[in-house]
């Protein structure tokens, strides 16, 4: 069975004590569990005290057949970042607020180049999502046709074509990619525009793509949503795909819940992200096979 577990960055204190909570003993190095694997939902980089040591844990349990790892969003820039392009830009430029969100990686990794590099080349082999005997994970969003569109076209992993076209304006890809790694968004009116947790301004939201938008109001739609907005009804007729409530269980991470404790977000779903890298707990659920999603297989420590 499977221990799935959130958005990482960069804590490996926290990740030891989940891992030996859970009981996995590390031998010869490598974290491992008698009869359980583990499934990482991505973001394992930026922010943290600890990134190579928490890669060099997840990529160990990987190797050796404990556990599975999904690319995040996270990944996917320092994919980006790193990759430059003939005319010797790069494909996720080195601006002030790019360079910011991947300093604690760069600086940590500042004297590792070559296995930085090694990494970088891991990262591209990571799946984008995953479909376990009766469970699915992936790291922001789970849409039908988008992983459709990603089985289809032979693209689950972040191979070079598909990097290439997910930074190209108006291709299909873009909008794929980004939804699957960083969620769906709604465009909110400029005068509700908001600041993010890097301070950054944003007139868009995330939203709850397994809530269906006609029958709430945008507090129970949006994350982060506006005081002004919170009670007002969504616009009617909103034309998006809404994850099924009799489809199997979906994991992922991505989302900095900030509930005291985790919740199960809808019957068949569950984000597994609660903040590690800003103050908040680093959260798995231990799936047993159950049909039905139960609260008591949440396992919550400290971020410390």
């Amino acid at each position: 069975m499977y221990d799935l577990i959130g958005d990482i960055h960069g804590h490996s204190v926290p990740l030891k004590t989940l891992l030996q909570t859970m009981d996995y003993i590390p031998i010869n190095g490598i974290w491992r569990h008698e009869n359980r694997k583990a499934v990482f939902v991505g973001d394992y980089i930026d922010r943290g005290p600890a990134i190579r040591e928490v890669l060099s844990i997840v990529r160990g349990m990987v190797d050796n057949g404990h556990a599975l790892a999904l690319l995040g969003n996270h990944e996917y820039n320092a994919l980006g970042y790193a990759f430059q392009l003939p005319n010797g830009q790069f494909l996720r430029s080195h601006n002030a607020v790019h360079t910011k969100q991947h300093q604690a990686t760069l600086d940590q990794f500042r004297s590792y180049q070559q296995e930085w590099k090694s990494y970088l080349d891991w990262f591209a082999t990571l799946p984008l999502f995953a479909e376990l005997n009766g469970i699915r994970a992936v790291h922001a969003c789970w849409d039908d046709d988008h992983i459709q569109w990603l089985k289809d076209t032979g693209n689950t992993t972040m191979n070079t074509n598909l990097l290439l076209a997910s930074f190209e304006r108006g291709n299909i890809a873009t909008t794929i990619i980004e939804e699957t790694l960083k969620g769906k968004e709604f465009n909110i009116p400029e005068k509700y525009s908001w600041h993010d947790k890097d301070g950054h301004p944003r007139n868009s939201n995330r939203l709850r793509w397994w809530i269906n938008p006609d029958a709430v109001a945008y507090g129970d739609f949006l994350f982060n949503c506006p005081p002004e907005l919170r009670d007002q009804p969504v616009n009617q007729g909103l034309s998006m795909s809404v994850y099924p409530a009799d489809a199997p269980p979906v994991f992922f991470g991505h989302y900095w819940m900030e509930d005291k404790f985790p919740v199960i977000q809808s019957v068949n779903v569950i984000c597994l992200d609660y903040s590690v890298a800003k103050g908040g707990h680093l959260v798995a659920y231990r799936w047993y096979g159950e049909p039905k999603l139960n609260s008591k297989n949440f396992v919550t420590i400290p971020g410390g």
